[in-house]
């Protein structure tokens, strides 16, 4: 879907594909990936000036935070990565810095875009491909001193036989063939350093670093014509594509529409806690400068970060967003709050989205020859369940409902390979023969759902 059909309302609609709920984060998401798009329409000098409107989602887990800024990237097909803000606490982290996050994320970048690139030559590899496995089935002979007897009718017959090997190829009659290849093989020692600061405080990837400068070498492996075709194929499309320009476009990606989510911000409020942990406001510091506009060093290239969409989240639930320190507290302009999950909601959650979990569990049986039917009821009793024992031990949200039909789910899943050409009809009466003694029993509960 091209950027400028990407408008709020359908961003909130192809959203609603996959969350249920939640609109109030949905159209501040929405809002956000549209202003980066109008700004790339304004004149340079203007252009430079808008920052990007950085979030807070503040809820309790499994509501759909992560799930929303992971959506919203696949839909604008940007880069994206995830991090637990909580991680740069621990006592003994200090393999790698704040700084990393930027690097991962270029890092993401890059596969993308080498991917799409490679998929763009992909025709042209696939005929060198061709090519490659007919010269290793039936090499054409060298030409000989000219004048030599027939040289031509050699090469004629070559050229007719390699004909008819082009055509077995390409029907597919020869997959199972083995033929042996030269592959690339990048030489790559493990290298260890000792060093209390670890590889990371160092700028950059060393390891990766060094990788660039490594040789290369080709190694010979025998392999069936369908293996060759997959590891060629690869080593093709890699010649073909233009690295130059493949790293360009990944940084003017990551620059321009590249999202952080930022998960867990909550724990580096300074809540007064005696635990040993790093001081939760130096992380604070540490991410403040990467979120407002810095310059980061990367195995590619220097990346910067003044238009990077930042999202956080956190559940908040014994401190609030004002408790950060009030410069990172600017850098994030919209609070949005999810709403806690109801039991409508997990109704809903089980058979609306194009992912949904019941979806998820006809389509595995399926495999199995295991045709799996929820009756209404069914789907209601489940939801009403997941809920309780939300309620009774801990609200995790829609995760609940993972482990719910898991164990619904436990003996059909088991015995299915048995079971093939058989039919299951999923009832109420079935889901609390099932699962109402353990959501009575409070203590068997907190360990089994």
């Amino acid at each position: 879907m091209k950027e400028a059909h990407l408008t709020p309302s359908v961003i909130v609609r192809e959203l609603n594909k996959y969350i249920i709920g939640q609109d109030k984060a949905k159209i501040a998401v929405a809002i956000a990936l549209r202003n980066r798009w109008r700004r790339q329409k304004l004149p340079q000098e203007m252009r430079d000036e808008v920052a990007p409107k950085n979030i807070i989602m503040i809820g309790p887990t499994g509501i759909g935070k992560t799930e929303i800024a992971r959506r919203l990237a696949q839909l604008a097909e940007a880069p994206f990565i995830k991090v637990e803000a909580s991680k740069y606490t621990e006592v003994g982290y200090v393999g790698r810095d704040v700084e990393s996050m930027v690097r991962d994320l270029v890092n993401t970048s890059v596969h993308m875009v080498k991917m799409e690139m490679m998929q763009k030559v992909r025709m042209k590899a696939e005929q060198l491909v061709e090519e490659r496995i007919l010269d290793i089935l039936l090499p054409l002979p060298q030409r000989t001193i000219a004048g030599e007897g027939g040289e031509e009718e050699r090469a004629r017959r070559a050229e007719v036989t390699r004909e008819i090997l082009r055509e077995k190829l390409r029907k597919g009659e020869l997959e199972d063939r083995l033929i042996e290849i030269k592959a690339r093989d990048r030489f790559s020692p493990v290298i260890e350093i000792f060093s209390p600061m670890g590889v990371e405080q160092m700028g950059m990837n060393f390891q990766d670093f060094l990788g660039e400068m490594l040789p290369t070498k080709s190694r010979s492996r025998k392999v069936s014509i369908r293996e060759a075709r997959r590891i060629l194929l690869d080593d093709e499309s890699q010649k073909l594509i233009d690295k130059d320009k493949m790293i360009e476009e990944a940084i003017w990606r990551v620059e321009n529409s590249g999202i952080i989510f930022i998960d867990e911000i909550d724990k580096i409020v300074d809540g007064g806690t005696e635990r040993a942990d790093v001081s939760r406001e130096g992380v604070q510091r540490d991410l403040l400068p990467i979120v407002e506009g810095t310059t980061v060093a990367t195995r590619y290239g220097a990346v910067k970060t003044d238009h990077i969409l930042f999202i956080a989240a956190g559940a908040f639930h014994g401190s609030s967003p004002s408790e950060l320190i009030p410069e990172l507290q600017g850098r994030f302009p919209i609070r949005v709050e999810l709403d806690r999950l109801t039991q409508n909601d997990f109704e809903r959650i089980l058979t609306e989205p194009k992912n949904a979990l019941i979806k998820q569990y006809q389509a595995l049986l399926k495999t199995e020859g295991v045709e799996l039917i929820f009756t209404p009821e069914a789907v209601k009793e489940i939801a009403s369940l997941a809920y309780l024992v939300n309620e009774q031990t801990q609200d995790i949200g829609a995760r609940r409902l993972h482990t719910v039909m898991e164990k619904l789910l436990e003996e059909i899943s088991f015995k299915a390979p048995e079971l093939r050409g058989s039919s299951f009809t999923i009832t109420a009466q079935y889901v609390r023969e099932k699962l109402e003694e353990i959501v009575k029993k409070e203590n068997l509960s907190r360990y089994i759902l």
